[in-house]
């Protein structure tokens, strides 16, 4: 602790200090950072929030473990997002919470912190203080409601004729799904809002239940959901965009703004092109299959692998050039990436929601 009582933030270096300093019973808050990603990296926002939090709350113990540094621990826990954060009572976890939300993490610590009190009054009965803390937070969500989520999303869905909900946006987005979508969208001159979902989870959740439509991207014309990508792919085979245009009485796009002609291709790009084109499945990582050098790249090999389908692996480690220009060329800035038939799919966090979701195995046979 420092001078004033408030507890430090420990960084976790290796599996061993883990491990050592997980030995007790004693109430922990783990933080997964990754130095490619702005608000958890140190002196981004999470970061912040984190370090802050830990002065107001000394009855807990706070962990910052960079997730690729040490990829022993976060295979362990399952960590594919960052920031993620995961909540340790009596030495078991407790809870785990994923992504950028500060208003989430400041509850769930402050039921950790009440359970801590009540177990310096009380002994044997922890696990219940924490179980009842944890419902009394999920309770007060809930009632925090579903009328005023549904209002919000109707809102959002109606911000312009043509609103685009997806995976980043559209100057960069984070799936390939999404790129395909916005690429389609600019091809015939449509003009459109988007929403990044993967910046909030409570409308990337809500509007799956408000739309009956599980996956993303998702496109809606005037407050109405058309569908996602292999829909409007099909319209646009049938010939149907351009009652799309009518229907919406939107604008085009500018032509600078359209999708244009190819620049002259260089040498590094024809490179790429035919790396992720070397197989109908191809995966970007960090080491190899047999033998991953961080713990995205061990996960999405085991998913891999549990699917059956066939695939073939680059090592970036092994190719600074290929490992830098590929980040460009795809617009996805970390590792491993994911390649089926040379479209980007996306990276680990997006695998794993598309192996729950099911869609994986299609997705993988093209």
């Amino acid at each position: 602790m420092t001078a004033n009582g408030a507890r430090e933030v420990i960084d976790v270096m290796s599996k061993a200090q883990w491990d050592t300093l997980l030995k007790d019973d004693f109430p922990t808050v783990a933080f997964f950072w990754a130095d490619w990603h702005e608000p958890s990296k140190p002196q981004g926002q999470m970061d912040s929030v984190f370090t802050h939090l830990a002065a107001l709350h000394p009855s807990l113990r706070f962990l910052r473990v960079e997730a690729e540094a040490v990829p022993e621990v976060s295979v362990l826990f399952g960590i594919s997002v960052v920031p993620s954060f995961v909540f340790f009572q009596k030495g078991k976890v407790a809870d785990k919470q994923e992504g950028a939300h500060p208003a989430e993490l400041a509850k769930k610590i402050q039921s950790l912190s009440a359970a801590a009190a009540a177990l310096s009054t009380r002994t044997g009965n922890s696990d219940a203080v924490l179980v009842a803390a944890n419902a009394t937070t999920v309770k007060e969500t809930a009632s925090g409601s579903t009328g005023g989520l549904n209002h919000r999303l109707k809102a959002l869905i109606t911000q312009a004729p043509v609103v685009l909900f997806m995976k980043g946006s559209s100057s960069n987005p984070r799936c390939g799904f999404s790129r395909s979508m916005v690429e389609l969208l600019k091809t015939e001159k449509i003009a459109f809002a988007s929403f990044d979902i993967l910046q909030d989870d409570e409308v990337r959740q809500g509007l799956k239940d408000y739309s009956d439509w599980k996956t993303y991207p998702q496109l809606y014309v005037n407050g109405e959901l058309v569908g996602g990508l292999d829909i409007v792919k099909e319209m646009v085979v049938e010939g149907a965009s351009g009652r799309l245009k009518e229907a919406l009485g939107i604008k085009e796009l500018p032509e600078s703004d359209a999708a244009s002609p190819a620049d002259d291709v260089n040498p590094l790009e024809t490179r790429l092109k035919a790396l992720v084109n070397a197989a109908p499945v191809m995966l970007f990582m960090k080491g190899d299959p047999a033998a991953p050098k961080c713990g995205f790249s061990n996960q999405m090999v085991s998913i891999l692998k549990k699917t059956g389908v066939a695939f073939q692996s680059f090592d970036i480690l092994q190719d600074e050039e290929v490992r830098q220009g590929l980040k460009k060329i795809s617009q996805w800035p970390t590792y491993p990436q994911l390649y089926v038939k040379g479209e980007l799919v996306g990276g680990l966090d997006i695998v794993k929601e598309m192996e729950e979701g099911g869609e994986l195995d299609s997705a993988l046979k093209g």
